[in-house]
């Protein structure tokens, strides 16, 4: 070994953890929180726009849901625990009345719809890492929203994959397919 070798600093290698231990040793928080693969993942506080948005679409859902008497809508930060070393924190999700078994402390497995709301610098985990984990998990339906383009995309479980089942641009209306009559354009998030 050369000198240099024997005097630089050793970096620790990264902890992985379990949902488990982490729920054990770290306190509650309200910041965005997630576990991938065993990593701890933390996001900086939410802007306000992203949180509007968030607030509206809970909004909508909650009532469409609520008045037909389908399930469960929950608001980020819950956790959703899809493995030990798998658990992330949409920003909205339903649980259909038939699966509410799922909602103990936290969200045991894939909720049937998960809503997140793309911003700089989640573009990369939501519209691929996280539409390729929900995808594996059989998580139904899947629904990004884009402030930057006004886009809503809804993406619908067909066969074990994940297709472009609706889309809309400002104005026009992006449509559920889990949950007929439900439908929102990207207006009606702005207030």
């Amino acid at each position: 070994m050369t000198v240099a070798e024997l005097t630089r600093p050793k970096t620790k290698a990264q902890r992985l953890w379990t949902y488990d231990e982490m729920v054990a040793e770290l306190p509650e928080t309200s910041q965005p929180t997630e576990l991938w693969n065993g990593a701890i993942v933390k996001s900086p506080a939410l802007h306000p726009n992203h949180q509007r948005i968030v607030g509206r679409f809970y909004k909508s859902l909650d009532q469409f849901v609520g008045k037909r008497g389908l399930g469960e809508v929950l608001v980020s930060p819950v956790d959703v625990v899809l493995t030990q070393k798998r658990v992330v924190q949409p920003d909205v999700l339903f649980i259909s009345k038939a699966r509410l078994g799922i909602v103990k402390n936290y969200v045991d497995g894939a909720p049937d719809l998960a809503m997140e709301v793309i911003s700089e610098t989640s573009w990369q985990r939501d519209r691929i890492e996280k539409k390729a984990l929900y995808e594996q998990c059989g998580l139904p339906e899947y629904w990004i929203i884009d402030p930057d383009s006004e886009t809503i995309e809804v993406f619908a479980l067909t066969k074990g994959v994940y297709q472009l089942h609706s889309r809309a641009v400002g104005a026009q209306s992006a449509k559920s397919k889990l949950l007929a009559g439900f439908s929102l354009a990207f207006k009606d998030l702005l207030g």
